[in-house]
């Protein structure tokens, strides 16, 4: 079946509602002889005439007054929706998905998104904990928070945090009894608290810097984690020494409960980013998570 023109079908709508050619014109923003031709040309295909025209008036015909009651309430229902989707756009709405770690989504993510959602209650947020590498194009997420230098470069990314370092730390009670580690080849000869990354299977290679040369050291231990809150409970609990990022220490560290060693080992790195798709159309919602998230110069 061949398309028909729905312009034709609204203009003869409007001129029927309207019952002249020249105020339906003047509504549509379309000329007088454009919208003429068009109601012809709609009757030429249906082969039936729908308007009864005069010099000082226009009426409908019997088939005309059928055409319109059967399409004049859908049209008007059609506007109603686009208006709808327009507010839609200019009040938004939707859910974003973003995938992330837990510390970074209690200390930085929550607490920057809370006033958003307080003030656009048709936002919705779905939170993925994970610290893996999701692919967050084929598992449909909108956007993903890692470190900035772990982020893939095909990808459009916006820092959500400062700059961060990472801390060696562990309990007054295990120092009691372990020497403290001077430099960082010492932490073989201790019992060191590990993490298994999800991406890769392997245990995480405790990455240091002296002078700007990187210093990498494959530490061991009793116990091996694939979150950082239970590393952090570890250390507290004196059962060695852990590594990650000093603000997941901090609150410990500056009440005394863990001690810091080899921080000068330790220069800032870039923290975290929220990323997302280059080739992907942020949609109102979204684009007003990041802004909620960006970090301000």
């Amino acid at each position: 079946m061949a398309r028909r023109n729905l312009n034709d079908l609204l203009y003869f709508v409007t001129v029927a509602r309207e019952g002249s050619f020249t105020r339906a014109a003047s509504l549509m923003g379309v000329t007088q002889s454009a919208l003429s031709q068009a109601v012809s040309g709609l009757e030429a295909r249906l082969e039936i005439r729908l308007l009864t025209r005069t010099t000082r008036s226009v009426s409908l015909t019997a088939a005309g007054e059928r055409l319109l009651n059967s399409i004049g309430h859908r049209i008007d229902e059609i506007d109603a929706e686009l208006d709808e989707l327009t507010a839609l756009r200019d009040k938004p709405a939707g859910t974003v998905r973003i995938t992330t770690g837990e510390h970074v989504l209690r200390t930085t993510l929550l607490p920057k998104l809370t006033p958003l959602l307080l003030e656009y209650p048709e936002i919705d947020i779905e939170f993925d904990i994970n610290y893996g590498f999701r692919d967050i194009v084929a598992d449909r997420f909108d956007a993903g928070v890692r470190l900035g230098d772990t982020i893939d470069k095909d990808m459009i990314a916006t820092p959500v945090g400062p700059q961060l370092r990472m801390a060696v730390a562990a309990s007054p009670a295990y120092f009691a009894t372990h020497p403290a580690p001077r430099q960082p080849s010492d932490l073989v000869n201790h019992n060191c608290i590990n993490m298994r990354l999800q991406s890769a299977g392997g245990l995480y290679t405790w990455e240091f810097e002296h002078r700007g040369h990187p210093l990498d050291v494959r530490v061991d231990g009793q116990l091996i984690f694939n979150t950082s809150p239970a590393m952090v409970d570890a250390a507290l609990a004196g059962v060695g020494i852990a590594f990650l990022p000093e603000d997941e220490f901090a609150p410990h560290l500056e009440e005394g409960r863990l001690l810091r060693v080899l921080e000068a080992y330790c220069p800032p790195f870039p923290g975290y980013y929220l990323y997302y798709p280059s080739r992907r159309q942020p949609s109102h919602a979204f684009s007003l998570v990041l802004d909620a998230l960006r970090v301000t110069r």
